[in-house]
């Protein structure tokens, strides 16, 4: 590489370092740093502290990639700065944390489970930045996810936890079960099963009233029983799975559906911020 194009790629850099990306970026580094502390949360013994770190961090992941669109701060940089950052704090961290609370009581098949889920995740995100550049993408181009994008496969993972901290039943942590949860959800994640995103979640007129209801209610829930709220919210998920490969299937026997106009063009973990 000659000087000079040393110097277009460092004012390339410097481009995507303005103070306008820094916003959508510090957001993406905030959710690693919260991610990395509920690791901290879970050697200490304090695992609710830790799943809602977790949960903090999905939070501001599904935030920076609307705030660089927002801002039109996108840049590859941010781009690569998501990635490496979901796969530490929806596929390390989760493993972790899970292995700290039951795993580690099977110690083999336990570490190998947290290995396959943390190991799955981030195949997940290098699979969707091999991708992110292809037209021909069938799930996508209908309006689908192709498997559980990153952050809600770390929610699925800590099930357990929500009903072993809601319930204070000893049995959800036992090692044998979790060891078959996560290698479950990592198998979801890595997956080509088409999931359904928000682009394809269009609820009747008649019933958007109703759902904005539900909604706030749902947060009330969550503010009252937070742990058998996330645990409920997790089991719809979960029984939505099926739904959305039926739907697929029929859209594919009727013929691919055309892409959604008003969907981001990266449908994936969260948006990157800055793809």
């Amino acid at each position: 590489m000659s000087l000079s194009d040393d110097r277009r790629a460092e004012r390339r850099l410097a481009r995507s370092l303005s103070l306008r990306a820094l916003v959508p970026n510090a957001i993406t580094a905030a959710a690693l740093c919260s991610g990395l502390t509920g690791i901290r949360f879970a050697i200490a013994g304090d695992f609710e502290k830790a799943v809602q770190a977790i949960i903090l961090a999905g939070l501001l992941d599904g935030i920076d990639g609307r705030a660089a669109r927002l801002l039109k701060a996108q840049s590859r940089f941010g781009a690569e700065l998501d990635s490496l950052a979901d796969s530490i704090s929806f596929g390390v961290a989760p493993a972790l944390i899970v292995y700290l609370w039951a795993l580690r009581d099977l110690p083999s098949l336990g570490w190998i489970a947290a290995l396959a889920f943390a190991i799955c995740c981030v195949l997940r995100l290098a699979r969707f930045n091999a991708r992110i550049d292809l037209v021909d993408q069938p799930h996508k181009q209908a309006g689908f996810l192709t498997g559980v994008p990153a952050p809600v496969g770390a929610g699925l993972a800590f099930l357990p936890i929500y009903l072993w901290i809601a319930s204070g039943m000893v049995e959800f942590s036992n090692a044998v079960a979790v060891s078959v949860w996560m290698l479950l959800i990592a198998f979801l994640m890595i997956s080509s099963l088409p999931t359904l995103s928000w682009s394809r979640v269009r609820p009747p007129s008649q019933l958007r009233i109703g759902l904005l209801a539900l909604i706030g209610i749902m947060m009330a829930a969550l503010l009252i029983e937070p742990w058998w709220s996330l645990a409920g919210l997790t089991i719809i998920y979960l029984a939505f799975v099926p739904y959305g490969i039926a739907r697929y299937m029929r859209l594919k026997r009727r013929g691919a559906a055309p892409p959604d106009p008003s969907a981001p063009s990266h449908q994936a973990d969260s948006v990157p911020p800055t793809v």
